[in-house]
């Protein structure tokens, strides 16, 4: 949801404060100074500005310098802060598995790392109560980056307790029913998997069904499972396809179900199962979801997409999901339905967080360069940090975000490498709640191969796949059929089918396309784009 008038920005503001920074692992405030805020010196939203005085003498850089209106560059200090909103989207790692099984490499601008690496299990610490857990970690890639470490940044929320304890959920489902969803894989698919969460849950539980092609039609207005059941499969029995695809009129309808129907106290949710190939009525995604502000905003309807089919219009549905408070997932088969309807259900239909950022403030005593691998797309300027009126994520029971780094140490360095901070909204009382976590340099020098834990391990297999099948340079990136190799090692230490299908995935685009990357040049400070 947007709210106010500032949004993400396209790149981090440039600050001029030290982040010689000093904090605890898994420490939590509900307000106060933050280790943030120490470092900064602002006493005041994290990304405070200090005086040019303040920052310790720097290697500088023409690369650096900021433009000035004559066409030179005059020196500036680089930004050692990273701040973004948190992102458990895994849509885009669901299509470039299908996408590849079928024979072809996923589009670039389809692919975004963070969605590979938060599709894998990290094994963090589980947290107390309803909060995050903070944990920061790393490891050296070695050959072709002899500097550069992967610094970890891994935030987790405890899984829901039963089922039965969570709050009852009222579930407006929008269906795509236009021609394009007549391809195998696509309605047929969206019926199986309604049937199997219509199967899930429980009889407090309250669904509607909309469909929409042309134009959108409620088949169900919201109605109890409780007695109800064979009612709500008779609905998603009716479904066939019809014409063109108005994204917006299924959007529009969904949210007037939704709030027509509205239950305090549940969790409220348009669940949007399309292939998102809008070519009729309104097709951007700002557009489509101004028409229903008021309701996201008065009654804090959420958004959950479910994309289908082999042509996929991935950016419209993430964007939606991104500006409607949600997240979006992507189904090839009945079994990954399963996957999320079944096994994933309690984070599909339940809060941890709202409006959740993460910001990491580097040490630039220690660190030369660092690189968010992904989210580009979710950054939040560094001042916004605290601005709980600027959106961030938000997040389920029992999911874990993780920001995987590319950081160049400075020669010789020991000691503090960075602090990370995660800030979030409670979903029924809009308090903010924070924690945070650190890591030294011992913590990031050991041998990421044969080294470092598997799980880290996995996460730098699927972030380097990621960067490869988009292009990317980043620093120790192994041939494709070297990553392929090591993805089997490990699928074979972790029994872990997920990393299984990795490692089929790695050599499938080895065949399509193969080859690495060089590294990126060393000259400059900061962060890198």
């Amino acid at each position: 949801m947007e709210r106010g008038t500032r949004t993400y920005k396209g790149a981090l503001a440039l600050l001029l404060g030290a982040a010689l920074i000093t904090g605890c692992a898994g420490t939590s405030s509900d307000g106060g100074e933050s280790a943030v805020d120490r470092a900064t010196g602002s006493g005041g939203p994290a990304g405070g500005k200090q005086p040019p005085s303040a920052a310790p003498q720097q290697e500088e850089d023409d690369a650096d310098g900021a433009a000035k209106d004559d066409g030179t560059r005059k020196g500036v200090a680089p930004d050692y802060l990273s701040t973004f909103a948190l992102d458990v989207d895994t849509a885009g790692y669901g299509y470039a598995r299908r996408t590849l099984g079928e024979g072809r490499l996923p589009a670039p601008d389809t692919v975004r790392p963070e969605e590979f690496v938060n599709s894998f299990r990290q094994g963090y610490r589980t947290p107390e109560g309803n909060g995050f857990s903070v944990s920061v970690d790393g490891a050296r890639p070695g050959a072709g980056a002899a500097d550069w470490s992967l610094v970890r940044v891994g935030l987790a929320t405890a899984p829901a307790a039963r089922t039965s304890e969570r709050p009852p959920a009222a579930l407006t489902f929008v269906v795509d029913v236009s021609g394009s969803m007549a391809e195998p894989g696509r309605l047929d698919l969206a019926r199986t998997s309604l049937g199997i969460l219509t199967d899930e849950l429980r009889d407090d539980d309250s669904v509607s069904l909309v469909t929409f092609s042309d134009e959108a039609e409620t088949l169900l207005p919201m109605t109890r499972l409780r007695g109800n059941r064979t009612k709500v499969r008779d609905a998603i029995g009716q479904m066939r396809p019809e014409d063109s695809t108005n994204v917006a009129a299924g959007v529009e309808r969904g949210y007037d179900e939704a709030v027509e129907g509205h239950r305090e106290g549940a969790t409220n949710r348009v669940v949007l199962l399309s292939d998102a190939l809008a070519n009729t009525g309104e097709t951007d995604a700002d557009a489509i979801l101004e028409r229903i502000s008021d309701a996201r905003e008065e009654y804090g309807i959420t958004l959950f997409g479910v994309g289908v089919g082999s042509d996929y219009g991935d950016e419209l549905m993430e964007r939606l999901t991104n500006k409607g408070d949600g997240n979006t997932t992507y189904i090839a088969d009945e079994s990954q339905a399963r996957k999320v309807f079944v096994d994933q259900l309690p984070a599909h239909v339940q809060l941890r967080a709202r409006d959740a950022k993460a910001q990491v403030a580097f040490d630039r005593g220690t660190v030369r360069q660092f690189r968010l691998i992904g989210y580009e797309n979710r950054k939040v300027a560094d001042e916004d940090f605290r601005d709980d009126a600027v959106d961030g994520g938000e997040v389920g029971p029992g999911h874990t975000v993780t920001a995987l780094y590319a950081v160049r140490l400075r020669e010789g360095a020991s000691g503090h490498v960075a602090t990370a901070t995660v800030r979030w909204l409670d979903p029924t009382t809009r308090k903010a709640h924070e924690a945070t976590g650190s890591v030294e340099t011992g913590a990031v020098d050991g041998k990421l191969w044969g080294g470092a834990g598997a799980r880290l391990q996995v996460t730098a297999v699927a972030a380097y796949f990621a960067d490869t099948l988009r292009g990317g340079d980043l620093p120790g990136t192994p041939a494709l059929g070297e990553l392929a190799e090591r993805a089997r090692s490990l699928a074979a230490s972790t029994e872990d089918g997920a990393v299984r299908k990795l490692a089929t995935m790695i050599e499938q685009a080895d065949r399509l396309n193969g080859g690495g990357d060089e590294p990126p040049g060393n000259g400059s400070e900061g962060e890198v784009g």
